[in-house]
């Protein structure tokens, strides 16, 4: 996988301190000799689920002494629980961490541990790259586990009934992709904008399409998003919006949690797309009837729009990772670098059915929507992390409030302009 393409606007970031408040966490060493990990992440079922239990217990087999304590935790609700637990003062000593402006927030407030000097050489060589989305003032602060860029997943069965030959290139072609859908009596597109989250992603991706890689990574800096992009992004995507290609009742569908969330009605075949990170196949084989991967299940890059500075083929994504608490006993470290190992890559990418950070364990993609978004990565000229991610919580949490409240009609583009701007003055 050509990771190097993975965000190089991070080390612009400017860290702003999180306002965080208090829960439970780490353990550490006994005074016996034995050791201690708390571990959090955010998979609940399934496949994941058991893949982390086992992956633990092999740790353990490995490093006698020590036992690894897991806490899974539902994905909507991990941000709140970990800037709780961080600010307690007593966090997990491992945990999810994504990069960016994020990461850089609790670098700052002292929260992280540095592992650059502890990234063994078999680690540097096996995810390459993408450790840069951990990096922050040249030091590195997780270590990556799965390398996630966004585009439209579909049912080609949908498409071939409703007469869509192709997949679309432009905005305009999914709009009329979506017309033929609707009169088939398909919901074009599933977003569950209840999770917030889901639906500003439509936002960033306008944002990918109407702003240069220049203006991305000097907000990640300067935090100002006064270029006549960003509200031609906004302005994009309410037309958008105004063509109805979504789901009946999106303001209160989940993402993924259960058949009626968004990634459900793909599953289900109740809707033809939707947009999401590389994590979706596992979550759409999860959700279908007989939690088997979706057979019809295909993939393309976010549709170009016309008029925008931003450069043909550039793809929205992120990096999933772990981090130690700064307080983590050492061996944390270890189990860093034990889960980039060539095995537990291989059975992480088969688990969850996703790309792997680690270039040594792709050839275990085999899901052909995933060797599609693969292609797509490779020929990448850049990719841009998760807005909310690259520029913080704060900002995160105000450009994903006010994408929402567009789709409910209740906002516009200004108002996603003023909110981002009012929100970074603020941190």
């Amino acid at each position: 996988m050509n990771a190097k393409k993975i965000m190089a606007a991070s080390a612009a970031l400017l860290a702003g301190a999180l306002a965080l408040s208090g829960c439970s966490g780490g353990s550490g060493d006994s005074g016996d000799g034995s050791v201690t990990l708390t571990f959090w992440h955010n998979s609940t079922t399934g496949d994941g689920k058991a893949y982390w239990e086992d992956t633990a217990a092999a740790f353990e087999k490995a490093n006698p002494g020590v036992t690894v304590e897991i806490q899974s935790i539902q994905n909507e609700e991990m941000d709140g629980k970990l800037q709780t637990a961080l600010n307690s003062g007593d966090a997990p000593d491992i945990f999810m961490a994504r990069g960016g402006g994020k990461l850089a927030d609790i670098v700052k407030a002292g929260q992280v541990m540095d592992i650059t000097d502890a990234i063994s050489s078999e680690s540097q060589a096996a995810v390459g790259n993408s450790l840069s989305a951990f990096e922050i003032d040249g030091k590195s602060y997780g270590m990556p586990v799965s390398v996630l860029p966004s585009g439209i997943y579909y049912s080609s069965d949908l498409f071939t009934d409703a007469g869509v030959s192709g997949t679309p290139a432009s905005i305009s072609d999914l709009e009329a992709a979506d017309t033929q859908l609707r009169a088939a009596g398909v919901d074009p597109i599933a977003v569950g904008a209840k999770d917030a989250w889901p639906a500003a992603h439509w936002y960033y991706n306008f944002a990918l399409r109407a702003c240069s890689k220049d203006v991305l990574d000097e907000a990640a800096s300067s935090r100002t998003f006064d270029d006549p992009c960003w509200l031609a992004a906004g302005e994009n995507l309410q037309k958008f919006i105004d063509t109805d290609p979504f789901n009946e009742g999106f303001l209160t569908t989940a993402a993924q949690q259960g058949a009626g969330s968004s990634a459900g009605l793909l599953a289900n075949h109740q809707a033809a797309m939707e947009l999401m990170g590389a994590w979706d196949p596992g979550v759409i084989a999860s959700l279908t009837p007989d939690e088997q991967p979706l057979a019809d299940l295909q993939w393309f890059p976010f549709p170009e729009v016309a008029g925008g500075d931003g450069e043909p083929g550039a793809m929205m994504g992120g990096v999933d990772g772990f981090s130690c608490w700064v307080n983590a006993p050492k061996e944390c470290t270890d189990f860093l670098n034990f889960i980039v190992e060539k095995t537990n890559q291989e059975g992480y990418a088969e688990a969850f059915q996703t790309l792997p950070a680690s270039t040594e364990a792709q050839s275990v993609v085999t899901t052909p929507a995933l060797q599609d978004v693969l292609a797509a990565y490779n020929d990448a000229p850049y990719v841009v992390l998760w807005l909310d991610t690259l520029y913080g919580q704060n900002v995160g949490n105000a450009l994903n409030v006010a994408v929402v409240d567009m789709f409910a009609g209740q906002g516009t583009a200004q108002d996603i302009v003023d909110a981002v701007n009012d929100a970074a003055a603020k941190s």
